[in-house]
């Protein structure tokens, strides 16, 4: 077992330091004292983090540390810790490791013994939940989904029973596909759309997967925010039965009358068809019994 002691300890630490998602003033005072005290601060974009520290007249030295150099930086900053130095990591906006490479560095830092220090802040995924109105636990952050049709709907059908509200990042260029992809794989459920969060033009879309919703010419980066599966906004799984029972002994065929039943409800065919099985496999079991 590996126990550190974030502020007993006067060691060496790695920080990784939240930082703006938008707009500048969106930083603690610690994340600035923090980015001013260290020997080094590994940016994602050093051009990009160059204006924040320029904002606060922070002059420690920059690196970088992308996804394209993660592997062969991970050498040279335990041998900086191992000199003695005190680092911090940053992304280009947030918090780092959330989409954002750094996990594979925070492992090789402990492992080695040295310290790894959360310093908190901004994060587009948290400001999108709480602004959502959705249950804001338990929740899923899932981040990214695949840019092609088939892998995001075969993600979002492993996603579409949980009863968590589910939080998704998008790029503008993709959104109109990844709002395709949640109405056809989704029931009814309530979306919303916050872009440019923290920004001069920050935007909230609030709209249901039923209605029809123009998105063209959205810009920034989004967070999209789906309410989690609720059973009880459908019928109850004793009436859902009761029904598709009523209407195979009127002679509508199981097919159609799990059809009928769902399109009745406004809820997806296999949510009605999958409660119907189970419940065929229960009585089929108790009669055996």
């Amino acid at each position: 077992m590996i126990r550190q002691s974030s502020f007993l300890e006067d060691t060496p630490k790695l920080y990784l330091v939240a930082t703006p998602i938008g707009n500048l003033e969106d930083i603690t005072f610690r994340a600035v004292n923090i980015l001013k005290s260290v020997d080094y601060i590994y940016a994602e974009d050093t051009r990009t983090s160059g204006q924040l520290l320029k904002h606060y007249d922070i002059k420690t030295p920059m690196k970088s540390f992308h996804k394209h150099n993660e592997t062969s930086k991970h050498k040279a900053i335990l041998e900086q810790l191992l000199r003695g130095n005190t680092l911090a990591l940053i992304s280009d906006a947030g918090t780092p490791l959330i989409s954002d490479p750094g996990e594979q560095l925070v492992e090789i830092v402990s492992s080695n013994g040295f310290s790894v220090v959360p310093i908190p802040g901004a994060s587009a995924s948290i400001s999108g939940l709480i602004v959502s109105g959705f249950k804001p636990h338990p929740y899923l952050f899932y981040g990214f989904l695949p840019s092609k049709t088939l892998q995001r709907e075969a993600v979002l059908k492993n996603l579409r029973w949980l009863p968590y509200t589910l939080v998704f990042y998008e790029s503008p260029h993709r959104i109109e596909a990844f709002v395709e992809s949640i109405k056809s794989v989704f029931d009814s459920r309530r979306v919303i759309i916050a872009r440019e969060l923290t920004k001069r033009f920050e935007e909230i879309l609030r709209f249901d997967l039923n209605e029809s919703v123009d998105l063209s010419g959205l810009k920034g980066e989004m967070v999209v925010v789906v309410e989690g599966f609720e059973e009880s906004k459908v019928l109850g799984k004793e009436t859902l039965i009761d029904r598709i029972e009523l209407l195979i002994d009127d002679g509508v065929s199981e097919k159609e009358a799990i059809k009928q039943v769902a399109h009745e409800e406004n809820v997806k065919k296999n949510m009605v068809y999958m409660t119907y099985q189970t419940y065929k496999k229960q009585f089929r079991n108790q009669n055996q019994e």
